[in-house]
């Protein structure tokens, strides 16, 4: 495939800013390339002023983001986007809006990683999960989860408000390696449940890194690998989609 024919891929970003830099680095070192012209076209909104999802989500009085989100890829879309992405697993609360808005496809992150959990930790009956309460009271992944026959493991309420605290200061730019040190600690305690697989479900996460006392499938990752699949091998990646009823949308004017 030229590079005059490859897809360009379009990155509803923001949310938050680190996480979509944090993506986009991954893009370019998983790109096999030998020049400048080798790599991936990306046109990328990195719009951080996307509505709070925490407001909207957990507290429950904030702006609906899936408007905003669904404006900004019908721009993508304009400007030349073959397909689109979401670089944020709470958001994806509000996939459908995006899809509803857009005649090009959305890759689902969600759908992605439930599959590549499938693929690699299919005998597991606990996945942890290390992401914002938001994708715990969404049920994102639960669904997906329960057809496998596995069982999410969250941290309890201690350390799950440890853990977001650690989400905010990556959003605040406080990266450190006291945090490093702290989302081990949480990664231990799901250890301690029987946890041996965690999903980093929670993309500001992805961006801290860190090694982890756990095996982990990094949602950031698996959406890198589907992009480069998806414009470096599209006959190997065709963008099918799951229709799947159950899934938890936000069209619902939260």
């Amino acid at each position: 495939m030229t590079q005059e024919t490859e897809k360009v891929a379009g990155i509803i970003g923001g949310m938050g800013p680190e996480a979509t830099v944090d993506l986009m680095q991954r893009i370019i070192r998983l790109t096999p390339a030998m020049d400048d012209k080798d790599h991936i076209r990306c046109i990328v909104d990195n719009n951080p002023k996307v509505p709070s999802r925490i407001k909207a989500i957990i507290e429950g009085d904030g702006e609906n983001p899936g408007p905003v989100m669904a404006d900004m890829g019908r721009r993508l879309e304009a400007w030349g986007a073959d397909f689109l992405v979401i670089p944020c697993n709470t958001a994806h609360y509000y996939y459908d809006a995006v899809q509803q808005a857009v005649t090009i496809p959305v890759i689902n992150m969600i759908d992605q990683v439930a599959d590549q959990v499938k693929t690699r930790f299919g005998n597991e009956k606990k996945i942890g999960m290390l992401a914002s309460p938001a994708v715990a009271i969404t049920k994102l992944y639960t669904r997906r989860f329960d057809t496998l026959g596995m069982a999410e493991v969250w941290p309890d309420s201690d350390h799950q408000d440890r853990l977001f605290t650690i989400i905010r200061q990556v959003k605040a730019g406080g990266i450190s390696l006291d945090l490093h040190r702290r989302y081990a600690q949480v990664c231990d305690h799901l250890k301690d449940q029987g946890v041996r697989v965690a999903v980093v479900a929670c993309t500001e996460l992805s961006a801290l890194g860190g090694n982890l006392p756990l095996e982990t499938i990094d949602a950031s990752q698996v959406l890198a690998e589907a992009i480069v699949r998806r414009v470096k091998h599209p006959s190997e990646y065709p963008l099918t989609g799951h229709p799947d009823s159950s899934r938890v949308s936000g069209n619902n004017n939260r």
